[in-house]
């Protein structure tokens, strides 16, 4: 549940459910606020669930279980997979070392699973394992003038560097926040603020009214932006699938121990290629049921099917409909074709980003040539 509603619906939020939790969807102009960002700031509240890990082996024990390398050093972070036996992801995760704890932020609705099956697994391992979701408020800063952002309202620390590392200050001297460099999934700079949950309407306000402007985001706008950047998201394109399909490398150390799933996921790495591979495309024109119509809709090349759309939006950059579809690894032709119930819609896989910003995304998918 969001921890700011007043605020929200001041600004004219309208409110959504993603993973159980209460969101805002959008103020009114989710185009509007787009371009806004690209431009300028945005301010969302992050919906992210969080698990706290303390104890003498509590750098082992989440290190064993998850597909990347868990930092040791304070103000470290890392992102990370937690798959089943078949190498499928169950969740993503960012996992960040603060000292005496490990925080890890997970899609809400895998917080509480994750704590149960972490919990059951202890043994002898010296770790306490708890869900912390309603301790913290997460707030994302995205935009091109991101950093003149932080800058203008953290006392105490500057804009940390580079992505995933995190400084503790304060906003006015009186809210103790941490800032973390994000991974850019907006293809923005960008930077996750957290507080406890007791200070969230008085940082919102801040981070909206103090220092240089900014505007509220929904997640609508969180959809336009990450698919323009080319940002594979965890329910749409990552869960169930194995992580070297989707791209997802960022999230792999492939020298690392044994973890679960790790066999096939070195068996498809050993492959040279998956069998199929995720890629972005643009169609000429919408379906008859809008965009959200193009979702698990076939994909064809020269005929064929070849796979399935994942999502697609609207992206006001490009005033086009883009999307990303799981097809099959060996198609060689660019022009595809997307069943739309009885509609057949002409596109072409286009390279990833969509569009270039201030930022990189970490998450564009990436294979071995």
């Amino acid at each position: 549940m969001t921890l700011v509603a007043g605020i929200h619906e001041a600004h004219g939020a309208t409110f959504e459910t993603r993973g159980g939790v209460e969101v805002v969807s959008h103020y009114g102009r989710p185009e509007r606020t787009h371009r806004a960002v690209r431009n300028g700031v945005g301010v969302i509240e992050h919906g992210y669930g969080v698990v706290a890990v303390e104890g003498e082996d509590r750098v082992e024990y989440v290190d064993n279980a998850v597909t990347n390398n868990v930092p040791e050093a304070d103000g470290q972070g890392v992102y990370a997979l937690l798959l089943d036996p078949d190498g499928r992801i169950e969740t993503e995760m960012y996992i960040y070392n603060a000292g005496e704890r490990l925080l890890i932020f997970t899609p809400p609705d895998r917080a509480e699973p994750l704590v149960e099956e972490w919990r059951s697994k202890t043994f002898l391992q010296r770790v306490r394992i708890r869900d912390a979701s309603e301790e913290f408020a997460v707030f994302g800063i995205h935009g091109s003038k991101s950093t003149e952002k932080v800058a203008s309202i953290l006392a105490g620390a500057g804009a940390p560097e580079p992505e995933l590392t995190f400084v503790r200050g304060s906003i006015g001297g009186e809210y103790g926040v941490t800032v973390i460099a994000s991974d850019n999934p907006t293809g923005e700079e960008g930077y996750d603020l957290i507080c406890r949950a007791k200070d969230a309407e008085d940082v919102f306000e801040a981070l909206l009214l103090y220092g240089n402007p900014a505007i509220p985001v929904g997640y609508q706008t969180w959809d336009s932006l990450t698919a323009e950047a080319g940002t594979p998201l965890f329910e749409t394109e990552l869960r169930g699938n194995i992580p070297n399909v989707v791209g997802v490398r960022n999230a792999l150390d492939f020298d690392k121990g044994c973890f679960v799933g790790q066999e096939v996921v070195s068996k498809v790495e050993n492959r040279g290629q998956p069998s199929r591979r995720l890629v972005g495309f643009r169609a000429e024109r919408l379906p008859d049921g809008g965009v959200e119509a193009f979702a698990g809709s076939q994909v064809r090349a020269d005929g064929d099917a070849v796979g399935s759309v994942t999502r697609a939006v609207e992206s006001p950059i490009l005033d086009a409909p883009i999307g990303f579809a799981l097809v099959e690894y060996g198609i060689d032709t660019d022009d595809l074709t997307i069943d739309v119930e009885d509609d057949q819609i002409a596109a072409t896989v286009e390279s990833l980003p969509f569009v270039d910003g201030s930022a990189r995304s970490a998450r564009i998918p990436a294979y071995l040539e």
